[in-house]
Formats: C-alpha cells, structure tokens, sequence
C-alpha cells in the first residue's frame, strides 16, 4: 500500500513538471510575434544616413521691395519745342531772341539738334557817336538756322522732397549753319552747353548758352564776331 502511494505521488509530480515545461516553451515560441511590431516601428540604419545626407533647408528674406517708377520716354526720340532768350550781338548790343527747335535722338548719348532763332539789332556804339546809320530796318533784322550735334553727359536726378525725382542730363553741342544778318548770309560756327530736366515723361525743360561766330566786315574791318546766346526752352517728345 506504502508502495503505491509513493508511485502515485512521484507519477503526479512529473505530470505538473511536464505542463510547466510545455507553457514555458509555449510563452518563447509566442513572444517574437508579439515583439515584431516594435521592431518595425524602430528607424533602420540606411534611414539614419539619408536623414542625414539631406540638404538644409533655405531661409527665404522678407524683403520689402520698393517701388521704382522709371520715366518712360516716347519710343520715337523726337523732340519739337521753342525758346526765348537773349542774345548778344556783337557791336549792337543785346537783344531778346526767340526761336524753334527740333532733335532726334540717334543713341542715350547722342543727338541731333536743328534750330532756327530770330533777334533785331540796335545801333552800333559808332553809329551813335558819329550819329549815321550803317544798317537799314530790314537789315537790323539777325536770323539764323544751324544743325547741331549733341553729347549728353552726367546724367542724374534731381530731387523735390522724398517722393519726387526727375531726370536730368547736362549736354554739350557744336555744329554749323548759317546767320542772315547786315543784308548778307554768313557761314556760322556754333558751339554750347546746356542742362535738360524732365518734369514729366513726354516734357522737357532746357537752359542752354550758345555762342555763333561768323566772319563779318559791316564796321569796316573783317573780323570773327562772337554772338553769345542763353535762352529757356520747352520741349516735347514724340
């Protein structure tokens, strides 16, 4: 009896023994699936390096911009205007004058100048002390016409108060013509300056000096006479 209580007790033990071992190896063989989604929620190492091989990203400015108005000059380059001034003549003293003027604009730089003024002499100092007349009425008359080639130089601005800025250019001439004057025609020489502004796109102020020479013999002795020319003018582009 002692006996098979002893193999009873020893066939139990071995049977919990065995279960035990079977859910443990049961517990091993279930955990790697359980374990997969993790691993796949970790980054892998070629992931790592491509992260870092990407390029920085770029800073874009918040720039204001401002704005610029540019003077939009008619495309033809042609000019028309007139002006009025004075201008000297030599031994008759100064007289207003007043004129017309036409220019096209070859380049930015150069430019081509016709012009046509129209003054009256005085009495010469010697017509007055010796009290005769040398020259009639029509004769006093002093016209002239000459083509011109122009130069601008130092262009700019110039500016009225912190809203307003207007194109400016100085400008150089010389070119050749012809002066009616003392009941001749003369071959004239003519050379100048003169500053442009331009108030608005399709106008422009100038101030100009001039000066004409030609050889003349009207007080006896044949010599160059110097006319020296300053006038305002207006013109328009077209």
């Amino acid at each position: 009896m002692e006996t098979r209580l002893r193999i009873l007790f020893l066939t139990s033990a071995l049977a919990l023994s065995g279960c035990s071992t079977l859910h443990g190896l049961r517990h091993r063989t279930d955990a790697p699936a359980d374990s997969a989604p993790a691993a796949a929620d970790t980054p892998s190492t070629a992931d790592a390096a491509a992260g870092e091989d990407a390029p920085p990203r770029v800073v874009e400015p918040d720039v204001e911009r401002r704005k610029v108005v540019v003077p939009h000059i008619r495309s033809q380059d042609i000019e028309l205007g007139g002006y009025v001034g004075t201008l000297n003549i030599e031994d008759f003293g100064a007289h207003p004058v007043y004129g017309v003027q036409a220019g096209y604009h070859l380049t930015e730089d150069f430019f081509l100048q016709a012009e046509a003024g129209l003054s009256r002499a005085g009495r010469s100092s010697f017509e007055t002390l010796s009290n005769i007349s040398l020259l009639t009425s029509a004769e006093r008359r002093y016209r002239y016409y000459d083509l011109s080639l122009g130069y601008n130089f130092l262009p700019g601005e110039v500016f009225l108060g912190s809203g307003r800025a207007m194109t400016t250019s100085f400008y150089l001439l010389a070119g050749v013509g012809s002066t009616d004057f003392g009941g001749d025609s003369k071959f004239t020489g003519n050379f100048g300056a003169g500053f442009k502004v331009l108030p608005l796109d399709w106008l422009a102020v100038h101030v100009a000096v001039e000066d004409r020479v030609f050889n003349s013999d009207l007080l006896g002795t044949n010599k160059l006479n110097s006319n020296l020319e300053a006038h305002l003018g207006l013109t328009v582009f077209f």
